[in-house]
C-alpha cells in the first residue's frame, strides 16, 4: 500500500523530489480507467455533444437551486509522492455544501435522458469521481467522515433522483489508499519511461549526413516549438521533410518543452512514412520512443462488417475486463504500436484492436493518424482534448495543403430532403411518434425546396433547427430505453445524421454560408458550408502548444497562412530544394487548352499528339494527369485509335475506384527493370520482350498525384493536362462570391489557387531523387498567364515554350540538356 503524501514528501530531500517525474490527471481520467468494465456495446446508446451543453444547463440549474450553503464548481487537488514519481491528481467537484448537524457533502451532478426510474443505483464510476473528491477534501480539511451524493437528472423533465451515502474517515480513506495502490504500476512505468526515454533522445543525433539546408531547417522546426508559434513550411521534394519535422520536435520533448507529438495525415502511404522516421530514429540512434498508428475502425476491425456488441463481436463481450492487462503488457514489451503489433496483441488478450489503440495513444509518446483525430469535430481524440484547453502537445501535420479541403468538409454538413422522407416511409408504421416529427421537417424542407430553383443563399434556417431539436430529444430518450428494437440501426443511423446537424449549426459564424440546392444525384439539400475553416481549424491547433504545417505545395502561401488558420505572428519557410533544377526539363504548351469553350476533338486530338511526341523521344514511364474523366476518356480514345503502338507502348488507366490491391498492382507496373527477379527464368529458354513504355492515364487530384514515391527510373516524364481549376458547380460559385464580398480574389480562392495546387503535386511525382532525371510538360496556354507562371516554385527555371509544331525538336533538345548536366 503507498504511503500518504505528507509522509513520503517529509522522507525525500528536496534535490531527489525536484528531479523527479510528475504525472498529472484528472479524477475522471483516473476512475474512468481503472475502474471500467463489462462489454463494448454500441446499442448503449450515449448522447452527443449537443448534450453536453443542455448538461451545463442542468448543473447550473441544480446548483444555483442549492442555497447559500453550497459551493459550485469546487477546484480540488491532491499530490501524492512515491520514490519514484509524484502524483497530482485534481479535478473539480460539482458541489460542495456545509450542513448544520450532518457530515460535509460532495455533490456530483449528471444529466441524462435516461428515465430515472429505471435507475435503481449510481453507476460505479460516478461514484468512484465523487468518492475521489470526497477523500481530497476530507484530507485537507482533517474531517472525521463526509457524505457522497450523485445527482441524477433526467436533461428532458428536470426530474431529479438522488443516491447519498455517508462515509467515516477511514473508510473514504482506506477506499481511496486502494485507488492510488491500483494506479500504482502505471505510474511508476510511466516514471521509469520517461527517464529512459530523456536519456536517449539527449543522445540522439541527426541519423544522416545534413543536406544542404537541413540543418537550418531543423533548427528553424525547433526555434518554432520553443516559441510556441505555428510554422507554414513549403519543403520541395528531396528536402527530407519528415525526419527533419520529427527530430527537432523529439529533441523539444526531450528537453521537456513539450509533451508529444501528434503526427497527422490525409493518406495511409504518408503514415507509414512516419512510422519509417521514427523506426530509423530508435534503430539508427538506439531512440526510446514510443509510437501509436491509429487505423480505422473499419480498416483493422477483425469482423467482416464493424459491429461493436457482445453479441456480434466476441472481441467487444468483456473487452473492458480485459483491456488493462492488455495494455500493461503492450506498452512493456513493444515501443512501435503499429497495425500488426496492435492486431497481435488485441488477439492474444481478446480485445476490440480499435478500441485497444486508442487507449494505447494514452502512453504513446507520438500518436500518428488521420487529420480528423484531432481536428473532425466528431471524432476527435475526447480524451486529449475534450477540455479545450492548451496543452503540450506538437502537431506536425504533413501534405498540409490538403488540411483545408478536408477542413471546409469536416465542419460542413448537409441535409438531404429524400433522406428524410426515406427515414419517414421506412419507420411509420411501427414508430408514429417519431415519424410524424419527421414529417413536420419534410414539409418545413418542401417550403425552402419550393422557393428554390438551382441555389439558394439562406438566412435563417431556425424554423428547422427547431424541429431538429425536438426530433434529437424524442429519439434520445427512445434510445436511452430500448437497447434493441425493429429498425433500431436505422434510426440510430439517423440520429447522429441530424445532431451532427445541429452541432454544426451551432459553430455558424460569419465563415459560414448556409444554402438549398437542387442536387442532381441526391434531390434537395440544405448545406451548412464552412466557406472559411480558418477560426475552426485555428481553435483546434491551440489545443497544442506549437503546429508545423508542410508541404511540398504551399503556394501562394499566404492563402495556405490565411485559410488554415495563421496569424501574422507565425513563421514562414520556404526550405531550399537540393535537386540540380537542370535534372528537371520544363516545357508549357502555347496552343492547347482545357477550357470548357474549346473542348472538342480538334483540341483532343491536339493533345493526344502531343503525348505522342512527348513519350516517342525517349522509352520510359510517364504518367499523364487529365482534369476529369470524360476528357480522360475523350484524349485516351483518339491516343489509342491514332498514336498507340502495342510494340511500344503499355497504358494503364486509373479506374474511378480501386482497391488497395488494384492500386499497388498499378503502381507495380512502373518498377524499373532491375527491381524485377529473373532468378526464376534463368536456363529457360524464354524471348525477353524489350521494354516498353508504360503510360499511366490518371486523375488530376487523384489517388496517384500525390503522396506516391516513384524513384529512379520508375518514372522519368509527367505530363499535366490543364490547370486543375476545379469544376464549376453552385458551391464553388458560393465560396467565390464570399471571398470576393471579404475583398479577395474569389476566382483565385475557389478555382485558381487549389487549381495549381494539383498541377504541382503531380509535377513532384517525377524527380524524387537526386539522380533521378525527367521532364514535366504543362498542356494548357494559361501557364503562360502571369498569374499562372508567377506561383510556379522558385526553382523552376529555363522553362521551355513549346508548340504542336515544334513540340519533337523541344523535346529533344530537352533531353539534350539534362543528358548534360
Amino acid at each position: 500500500m503507498p504511503v500518504l503524501a505528507s509522509e513520503a514528501r517529509a522522507e525525500l530531500p528536496y534535490e531527489k523530489r525536484k528531479n523527479m517525474k510528475t504525472i498529472n490527471i484528472s479524477v475522471r481520467s483516473l476512475v474512468e480507467f481503472l475502474f471500467r468494465s463489462g462489454n463494448l456495446d454500441n446499442r448503449i446508446h450515449h448522447a452527443p455533444d449537443t448534450a453536453m451543453q443542455e448538461g451545463g444547463r442542468i448543473h447550473r440549474m441544480i446548483q444555483k437551486k442549492m442555497g447559500a450553503d453550497y459551493q459550485a464548481e469546487v477546484p480540488l487537488s491532491f499530490t501524492y509522492t512515491s520514490d519514484n514519481y509524484i502524483l497530482v491528481i485534481d479535478g473539480r467537484a460539482d458541489g460542495v455544501m456545509e450542513r448544520r448537524d450532518k457530515p460535509l457533502l460532495i455533490d456530483e451532478i449528471k444529466g441524462t435522458y435516461r428515465d430515472l426510474k429505471k435507475i435503481n443505483e449510481p453507476d460505479y464510476v460516478h461514484l468512484a469521481q465523487a468518492r475521489c473528491y470526497a477523500a481530497i477534501i476530507l484530507r485537507e480539511r482533517g474531517l472525521d467522515g463526509i457524505s457522497v451524493r450523485i445527482t441524477y437528472c433526467n436533461i428532458d423533465s428536470e426530474e431529479i433522483k438522488l443516491f447519498e451515502e455517508d462515509l467515516t474517515a477511514d473508510e473514504i480513506n482506506e477506499w481511496f489508499d486502494h485507488v492510488l495502490s491500483m494506479y500504482h504500476r502505471w505510474a511508476e512505468y510511466l516514471a521509469t519511461w520517461d527517464e529512459i526515454r530523456k536519456e536517449s533522445i539527449r543522445a540522439a543525433q541527426f541519423p544522416f549526413a545534413y543536406r544542404e539546408g537541413q540543418k537550418e531547417l531543423a533548427a528553424g522546426v525547433y526555434r518554432t516549438i520553443y516559441h510556441g508559434r505555428k510554422l507554414f513550411l513549403e519543403a520541395p521534394t528531396g528536402t527530407g521533410k519528415t525526419i527533419t519535422t520529427v527530430f527537432p520536435a523529439v529533441k523539444a520533448i526531450g528537453e521537456q518543452k513539450a509533451d508529444r507529438i501528434f503526427y497527422l495525415t490525409a493518406k495511409t502511404i504518408t503514415r507509414t512514412v512516419a512510422e519509417e522516421a521514427f523506426e530509423t530514429l530508435r534503430r539508427e540512434e538506439k531512440l526510446k520512443f514510443k509510437t501509436v498508428t491509429l487505423t480505422a475502425k473499419e480498416k483493422i476491425c477483425f469482423l467482416e462488417k464493424t459491429d461493436c456488441n457482445p453479441v456480434a463481436c466476441p472481441y467487444a463481450e468483456g473487452h473492458f475486463d480485459r483491456i488493462n492487462d492488455c495494455i500493461y503488457e503492450v506498452i512493456t514489451e513493444a515501443d512501435s504500436f503499429d497495425r500488426q503489433t496492435i492486431e497481435k496483441y488485441a488477439i492474444k488478450h481478446n480485445v476490440c484492436p480499435f478500441e485497444l489503440s486508442l487507449d494505447l495513444s494514452l502512453f504513446a509518446d507520438a500518436i500518428i493518424c488521420d487529420y480528423n483525430y484531432v481536428f473532425d469535430p466528431f471524432i476527435y481524440l475526447k480524451r486529449f482534448f475534450a477540455g479545450g484547453d492548451k496543452s503540450d502537445n506538437i502537431f506536425l501535420i504533413d501534405e498540409a495543403h490538403n488540411l483545408l479541403d478536408r477542413g471546409r468538409e469536416m465542419y460542413s454538413k448537409e441535409l438531404y430532403l429524400d433522406m428524410l422522407t426515406g427515414f419517414e416511409r421506412l419507420i411509420s408504421a411501427v414508430h408514429p411518434r417519431i415519424a410524424a416529427i419527421v414529417r413536420s421537417l419534410i414539409a418545413e424542407m418542401e417550403k425552402y425546396m419550393d422557393a428554390c430553383e438551382t441555389a439558394e443563399v439562406l438566412q435563417d434556417i431556425t424554423s428547422i433547427i427547431k424541429i431538429i431539436n425536438l426530433l434529437i430529444t424524442v429519439i434520445s430518450s427512445w434510445l436511452e430505453d430500448h437497447a434493441e428494437g425493429m429498425y433500431r440501426d436505422e434510426i440510430l443511423e439517423f440520429y447522429f445524421e441530424i445532431s451532427r446537424f445541429a452541432n454544426i449549426y451551432e459553430l455558424i459564424d460569419d465563415k459560414y454560408v448556409i444554402f438549398s440546392e437542387m442536387d442532381e444525384e441526391n434531390g434537395f439539400k440544405i448545406k451548412l458550408l464552412c466557406a472559411d475553416p480558418s477560426e475552426n481549424l485555428s481553435r483546434c491547433m491551440d489545443r497544442a502548444k506549437s503546429t508545423i504545417l508542410f508541404s511540398a505545395t504551399l503556394l501562394p502561401i499566404q492563402y495556405y497562412k490565411k485559410l488554415l488558420g495563421g496569424t501574422p505572428e507565425d513563421y514562414e519557410i520556404y526550405a531550399h530544394s537540393v535537386f540540380d533544377p537542370s535534372k528537371c526539363g520544363k516545357l508549357v504548351a502555347s496552343d492547347v487548352t482545357s477550357k470548357y469553350t474549346r473542348r472538342g476533338e480538334n483540341e483532343y486530338r491536339k493533345i493526344a499528339a502531343y503525348i505522342d511526341a512527348i513519350v516517342g523521344e525517349r522509352s520510359g514511364n510517364y504518367m499523364i494527369f487529365f482534369p476529369s474523366r470524360v476528357f480522360m476518356d475523350e484524349v485516351g480514345y483518339i491516343f489509342e485509335q491514332e498514336f498507340y503502338d502495342e510494340s511500344k507502348h503499355e497504358i494503364l488507366v486509373q479506374k474511378e475506384v480501386m482497391t488497395e490491391t488494384e492500386r499497388e498492382e498499378f503502381l507495380g507496373r512502373f518498377a524499373p527493370a532491375n527491381d524485377i527477379d529473373f532468378g526464376s527464368i534463368i536456363n529457360m529458354e524464354v524471348e525477353i520482350e524489350p521494354s516498353k513504355s508504360i503510360l499511366g492515364f490518371c486523375m488530376m487530384g487523384g489517388i496517384f498525384g500525390e503522396g506516391i514515391d516513384l524513384k529512379d527510373d520508375s518514372l522519368i516524364g509527367v505530363i499535366i493536362v490543364g490547370t486543375g481549376i476545379p469544376m464549376v458547380c453552385n458551391e464553388r460559385e458560393i465560396i467565390k462570391e464570399y471571398f470576393e464580398f471579404n475583398d479577395e480574389d474569389g476566382f483565385d480562392y475557389a478555382y485558381r489557387y487549389p487549381g495549381m495546387n494539383k498541377v504541382l503535386q503531380a509535377a513532384g511525382r517525377v524527380i524524387r531523387t537526386e539522380t533521378d532525371k525527367g521532364i514535366v510538360a504543362l498542356l494548357d496556354e494559361r501557364f503562360l498567364q502571369k498569374s499562372y507562371y508567377e506561383m510556379f516554385p522558385r526553382e523552376w527555371n529555363q522553362i521551355l515554350r513549346t508548340s504542336t509544331s515544334r513540340v519533337k525538336n523541344d523535346i529533344k533538345t530537352l533531353w539534350k540538356r539534362i543528358d548534360g548536366c
